[in-house]
């Protein structure tokens, strides 16, 4: 059974009653799921006088309280994931066995801060006079609010409620309205575990009202904000304005570099199938292919044959390797790149079109010949579209992969030490993997810089921005 949807504040889940609400469709079919209510202004003074107060207590509980709770909901989550998978399927698109890894590696989200919450530790700095005390300690901020987006809806809301409620601050989450359900389960879950009233809340709405309403709240001290770099910079200077502390994941363009002395075949295939997973609306999905020339040739067909073998459907559907786009505005925007790709000469070896029949479904597409002018290589197409063109010299490629803003992900395939250490410093990013995909897990920090963000989520710096540090010194 779908989720059932609703506001969830103070702990209770609101229901649409007179509320203004908007249809939830399956991009696989059209369907419409379910109508979810937004939130009025009264409903946001609700949630942020919840969050106020249950922040009155929830700061001074105990991390082992904490830690029980999350923990509970790490359980939960592996005993219901079927479920949550099946529903973030319905909203969202990607394929079920998609949904599901997100599911349960979101588990190990809420285990890892049950344990890192544990040792939020301070520190004494030794005195310079004898008869005094020094001591450093990591408080809560207060309020936090977050947005978080639909590609990925469990993964990167659980990412900021576990940061927040483990450092013990509460939050105010205005969750993806294209795709509720994850997080819809995400409240349901934290309430059967035991989480006191107001340390989550969750609204729905207009993004532009509910974020100028929240972030300009005296109430709120902390915003955490996933999705794109407009949209991204926007909240950040009205956070700025008002002095809360920020933390931005925000897009990418990721470039990646294959050397004609790394495994070229396991390379592109792996390349292959990473590129269209959750049909490329990955914010790490790899978007600028440069290849050695010597091995570019072999390296194209591999990555075009294995490309051609991906099934694309419905992701309830067995064996389906690519879901639909979310929104059929993105069908929309692939067909502006593979036009724009044309113009500028660009060769479509594979695919280009959108799938006739019901659902947003775009062909997994290969580009080939455009110049670094090209749109796709200027914009993040968060889609299945993978341009691949050649290089000759290390340096060169260097400077084509910085020469963008962004500075999320970056992709380095080589044999060599040599090249590995050189190229993996010099790229400008704040994620660099080489020869495999190894980003985002509990333990590790998952952010970027230029343009693509401020701060890091994952790894002892998701602490960072939801703690304020105080100097005590005692005579």
């Amino acid at each position: 059974m779908y989720e059932k949807l609703g506001l969830f504040i103070n702990g209770n889940l609101i229901s649409a009653d007179d509320r203004h609400t908007q249809p939830i469709t399956n991009p696989a079919t059209g369907e419409i799921l379910a109508y979810l209510p937004h939130a009025s202004l009264k409903d946001l003074d609700s949630a942020l006088e919840a969050a106020h107060l249950a922040f009155q207590s929830w700061k001074n509980s105990s991390p082992m309280v904490r830690s029980s709770i999350l923990r509970k909901v790490a359980q939960l989550t592996r005993d219901q994931s079927r479920d949550i998978a099946h529903n973030l399927t319905l909203d969202q698109g990607k394929p079920l066995a998609e949904s599901l890894s997100e599911v349960i590696s979101c588990a190990d989200h809420a285990d890892w801060h049950a344990e890192e919450c544990r040792r939020i530790y301070g520190r004494v700095i030794l005195p310079r006079q004898p008869d005094i005390r020094q001591l450093v300690i990591r408080e809560p901020v207060g309020v936090c609010v977050a947005f978080s987006p639909w590609n990925f809806p469990y993964n990167q809301a659980i990412r900021k409620i576990t940061a927040a409620i483990a450092s013990g601050c509460t939050i105010i989450l205005k969750g993806p309205e294209d795709s509720p359900s994850a997080v819809m389960a995400i409240a349901r879950l934290f309430q059967e575990a035991g989480l006191p009233p107001g340390v989550l809340n969750i609204v729905w709405g207009n993004p532009p009202q509910i974020s100028d309403y929240l972030i300009r709240s005296p109430l709120v001290r902390k915003v955490s904000f996933t999705g794109s770099v407009q949209v991204g910079k926007q909240i950040a200077a009205l956070a700025g304005a008002h002095m809360k502390r920020i933390t931005m994941e925000l897009g990418g363009h990721s470039p990646v570099l294959v050397f004609d002395d790394a495994d070229v075949e396991r390379a592109a295939k792996m390349l292959a199938r990473f590129k269209v997973r959750n049909a490329g609306q990955v914010c790490i999905s790899p978007t600028r292919f440069y290849v050695q020339k010597n091995v570019y040739d072999k390296f194209l067909a591999i990555f075009v044959d294995t490309l051609a073998k991906i099934k694309v459907g419905n992701g309830l559907d067995a064996n389906v390797d690519m879901g639909p786009l979310a929104h059929e505005r993105r069908v929309e925007m692939m067909g502006r790149f593979v036009e724009n790709a044309r113009k500028v000469g660009g060769a479509v070896v594979l695919g280009g079109d959108a799938i006739s029949g019901k659902g947003f479904f775009f062909s997994p597409t290969v580009v080939t010949g455009l110049p670094d002018t090209a749109m796709l290589m200027q914009e993040e197409p968060f889609g299945p579209i993978a341009p691949i063109v050649s290089f000759n010299e290390m340096d060169e490629v260097i400077k084509r992969a910085n020469s963008l803003p962004f500075g999320l992900a970056s992709y380095v395939f080589t044999n060599n030490l040599k090249t590995a250490t050189h190229v993996s410093n010099a790229l400008e990013a704040g994620l660099v993997n080489i020869n495999h995909f190894g980003s985002a897990l509990p333990e590790t920090p998952f952010g970027g810089i230029k343009d693509s963000g401020i701060g890091s989520e994952g790894g002892l710096e998701t602490f960072d921005g939801y703690l304020t540090t105080k100097f005590i010194s005692q005579a």
